[in-house]
């Protein structure tokens, strides 16, 4: 941690499938427990609120001086609000929420930057210079998501759609999505696709884009490029609307797995961001959200 605390501090990284809850002393892990976020999440703050005040005393032993949040589904400044002064009275205790993609830039070590995820969705988060969040992306795949996994897949499998249009069978791609989808009929991709519904459900198949390419499938590699680009992209909206980029940091599980799509990512935000420094996240989101809570009370010392 950049701020070292003698009082017992918390972080909780709440994601769309777990949440994960740490608390820290004197810059030592205390206790660490990561839970399916279904067990608790109701989308109700009312009724959320409680639980997730009971998770953070249970793990911590007690209430935390501060607790510091990342959550899914915080997609504004105003969500945000409404999820800290809820949690903050059930666990009366100084409380700091922001949405989840945010824990990615003090996780890894910087105070100001941009996060790109790439993960089932896709996202880009900042901060203005006086704090209020700025966002490029997470529409969902429907929309857009360029560069998830579930996007991946999508665009995919439109490239294979074009390849068979015009009698060209012999890209490693159409194998490797007939092999993930365990047909032998390549006109069957389409429904057995249209079958499968859901973000989460298409992104299982996204190694297979990945394992193409690596076989030297030119559809693939072109997929692979356009998703690194288009998120790259969502860091030049950002740039554009106020944000700093000195630091741009990846994270999401097709980041951590596939660094063949960091790397093209790191090269589009040359083009557009020379200045800015690029890096994968290693450590855990719920890192940002400890560091987080440290800066609530350094911040509160210096207020005093």
């Amino acid at each position: 941690m950049g701020v070292p605390m003698s009082q017992l501090i918390a972080g909780m990284d709440i994601g769309g499938t777990k949440t994960q809850v740490r608390a820290v002393q004197h810059d030592a892990v205390v206790a660490d427990r990561t839970v399916e976020t279904a067990t608790w999440r109701s989308w109700q703050l009312d009724k959320e609120a409680p639980n997730l005040a009971a998770l953070v005393r249970e793990v911590c032993g007690g209430v935390p001086a501060a607790l510091g949040v990342g959550a899914h589904g915080c997609d504004s400044d105003a969500q945000c609000i409404a999820m800290r002064d809820a949690l903050a009275a059930a666990l009366g205790t100084r409380v700091k929420v922001v949405n989840d993609a945010e824990l990615l830039v003090p996780a890894a070590g910087f105070r100001n930057g941009i996060g790109v995820v790439s993960g089932t969705g896709s996202i880009a988060v900042s901060r203005t210079p006086d704090g209020h969040m700025l966002a490029a992306g997470g529409w969902g795949w429907i929309l857009g998501d360029e560069g998830s996994a579930a996007s991946l897949v999508r665009e995919a499998a439109k490239a294979v759609r074009g390849a068979i249009d015009r009698e060209r069978f012999d890209d490693p791609l159409i194998g490797a999505l007939m092999k993930a989808l365990d047909t032998t009929e390549v006109t069957k991709l389409g429904r057995l696709l249209n079958a499968t519904r859901g973000a989460a459900e298409w992104g299982r198949y996204a190694a297979s884009v990945f394992d193409a390419a690596e076989q030297g499938s030119p559809l693939a590699r072109h997929v692979i490029h356009n998703g690194a680009a288009a998120l790259a992209e969502l860091v030049g909206v950002l740039v554009a609307r106020g944000a700093d980029a000195r630091a741009v940091v990846a994270g999401g599980a097709v980041f951590a797995r596939q660094r063949i799509l960091f790397e093209k990512f790191k090269q589009a935000v040359a083009d557009i961001s020379p200045r800015s420094e690029v890096v994968l996240l290693t450590e855990p989101p719920v890192r940002g959200a400890v560091e987080i809570a440290a800066w609530s009370l350094e911040d509160m010392k210096e207020t005093r």
